[in-house]
């Protein structure tokens, strides 16, 4: 049996940390996206290609851009609202 590259691994730990942590201030709960963040990377777990671990890398980065982009707009939004009325 194949081991994964450890720096890959690294990687993989690295992102799951990163959207964990983003989560906690996810609009449906942290109790919505950590099973579902869970479920994602499990469903991925049998990859041993490096090219399909540094695909799903790629695609866990982008999830984590649109995440910290919704916060972004949420963030905007109530701001806006708030001085809108001055």
């Amino acid at each position: 049996m194949a081991t994964i590259n450890p720096a890959l691994r690294q990687q993989v730990l690295n992102i799951y940390k990163e959207l964990l942590y983003l989560g906690r201030e996810y609009p449906l709960g942290y109790s919505y996206f950590k099973p579902r963040l869970h479920k994602a990377f499990a469903s991925q777990a049998e990859l041993k290609d490096v090219e399909e671990i540094k695909k799903g890398i790629e695609r866990a980065e982008f999830v984590k851009k649109e995440v910290e982009a919704l916060y972004y707009l949420k963030r905007y939004r109530t701001l806006r609202q708030r001085y809108e009325k001055i």
